[in-house]
């Protein structure tokens, strides 16, 4: 059993990895210390995302940021991150898996050093968008080589069950280690991934086995270009319209844009040789499937979070780590769930596990609404943390399995990229409409955020988290109407 790949001839398809045995158990040292770099890299990309929330308050008191500049530290990552991911999954297909996740993690680990180090804001919002363009390479090639590494079946959803817990993990953890980070130093959320990603750099290059590029022809620079402006212009529209206005005439006009855009990608790939996305692997109802299960995931989860987030410190007065220790049975049962997830996809198949995660998160924002202004931890948040890790250990690995069974090998970035994608496209577009709901529900009067008091952000928040849940319920029923219809026939 090994994970090298075999030599091959010039008369002969490029080479493949042998996959590792079907018996998980069997995997030797080299298979596992593969697994943990990419699940090490994922944990970091995840990490990323939630850590620096818990820093925005001291970045903008020592460089002087207003809110407006705090939400492009977040929204510069979360830009490059759902701008590029579909480009940084079809590059690994198209350049070699193995060149493209060591020089983006590279990227990466630059980038968060020079953060650190830096002390001017928009040159620390630059760099915070490098690191999500570096995350848009390392995500789907990591997943990439995962699936192209071990066979489909018991042995891919082992590897695949492990690596997606570490990023729900490495999300769910972020706030802790934020919390810590912080008390250090603002600098220290940058600092903090810099010696892992390095790690990760290393054993890498003698881990990760050397493959040739799947995909041959030339590349599809007028493809790429079209599908990574449209993402790039639809992210930073659903970014900006809430503090600009859905109406305003420039949030119109870039929709438009972005519309436009993706129309002529679509056109583009119709006639291209050899395609960025082979347009034919959307007619699979079961990847579509999981990627809209994913944005309602990741969507809703990410907009809970930021609610929840700003209730318990402004409105509360808890401290950056009493929040993110609330949260811990969260990230404790997506981290335990690495020993059962992929026996449960096994017996239980993808789609019902994906139902009962969304149910289950679902089942925690409505309990969240129980909540009062002095909420007694026991009975009030945590069955919240607890049906939140549930949902998210049971629904996250299941979609990326499901997302990327029966994808042909040279096609696996492209897959891995598009449910990457939906989620982060998940992320920017819930969050955005969340966020306008609430300021929406501000201008009504019928709420005064924190300046009203806990009563009052707490009442302005109801209609935010009543569309949160409709998000994840929505994403439950698309994806067990299908299951219906399949026992009724």
């Amino acid at each position: 059993m090994t994970t090298s790949a075999a030599p091959a001839s010039t008369a002969t398809p490029p080479s493949r990895p042998t996959p590792p045995s079907p018996h998980p158990q069997g995997w030797n040292v080299r298979t596992w210390g593969l697994l943990i770099v990419l699940c090490l890299a994922l944990f970091l990309d995840a990490l990323d995302v939630s850590m620096i929330n818990v820093a925005l308050p001291s970045i903008g008191a020592d460089l002087g940021m207003g809110t407006a500049g705090l939400q492009w530290v977040v929204s510069g990552y979360v830009l490059g991150f759902g701008g590029l991911l579909l480009l940084g999954g079809r590059t690994a297909d198209l350049l070699g898996r193995r060149r493209v996740f060591l020089a983006a993690l590279a990227a990466f680990a630059l980038a968060s050093l020079l953060g650190g180090l830096t002390d001017s804001p928009g040159l620390l919002i630059a760099l915070r968008f490098a690191k999500g363009v570096a995350a848009a390479f390392t995500a789907p090639t990591g997943l990439s080589i995962i699936t192209t590494n071990f066979t489909e079946g018991p042995d891919r959803n082992r590897a695949l069950s492990v690596y997606t817990v570490f990023g729900a993990s490495g999300f769910s953890s972020g706030l802790i280690f934020g919390g810590l980070m912080t008390r250090l130093g603002w600098e220290w959320t940058f600092f903090f991934p810099v010696p892992f990603a390095a790690a990760a750099l290393v054993t890498g290059y003698f881990l990760i086995p050397r493959d040739r590029p799947a995909a041959t022809g030339g590349y599809d620079l007028p493809g790429a270009a079209a599908s990574t402006g449209a993402l790039l212009v639809l992210v930073y529209t659903v970014v900006t319209a809430p503090e600009r206005g859905w109406s305003h005439p420039l949030t119109l006009g870039l929709f438009t844009a972005a519309a436009a855009l993706a129309a002529s990608f679509v056109l583009i790939e119709r006639r291209v040789a050899h395609p960025l996305v082979r347009l034919g692997i959307l007619r699979s109802g079961t990847l579509v499937r999981a990627n809209l299960a994913m944005m309602a995931l990741f969507g809703s989860f990410a907009s809970f979070q930021f609610l929840l987030t700003l209730f318990l410190q402004q409105a509360l007065g808890r401290t950056p780590l009493e929040m993110a220790l609330a949260l811990l049975p969260t990230g404790l049962l997506v981290a335990l769930s690495a020993f059962f997830s992929d026996r449960l996809i096994d017996r239980v198949g993808t789609p019902r596990l994906i139902v009962a995660g969304l149910v289950s998160l679902s089942a925690g924002y409505l309990l969240f609404l129980r909540v009062d202004t002095d909420p007694v931890y026991a009975t009030m948040i945590l069955p919240t943390a607890l049906l939140l890790g549930g949902g998210f250990a049971l629904g996250f690995p299941a979609i990326n399995v499901q997302a990327t069974a029966g994808v042909h090998d040279d096609e696996q970035g492209l897959a891995a990229g598009l449910v990457q994608t939906s989620g982060q496209l998940g992320g920017a577009v819930v969050l955005a409409v969340t966020t306008a709901v609430v300021a929406v529900d501000h201008a009504t009067g019928a709420g005064a955020g924190a300046d009203g008091g806990p009563a009052a952000m707490l009442e302005a928040f109801r209609p935010g988290l009543g569309f949160v849940t409709a998000v994840a319920l929505a994403g439950a029923a698309l994806t067990l109407v299908p299951l219906l219809v399949r026992r009724r026939g």
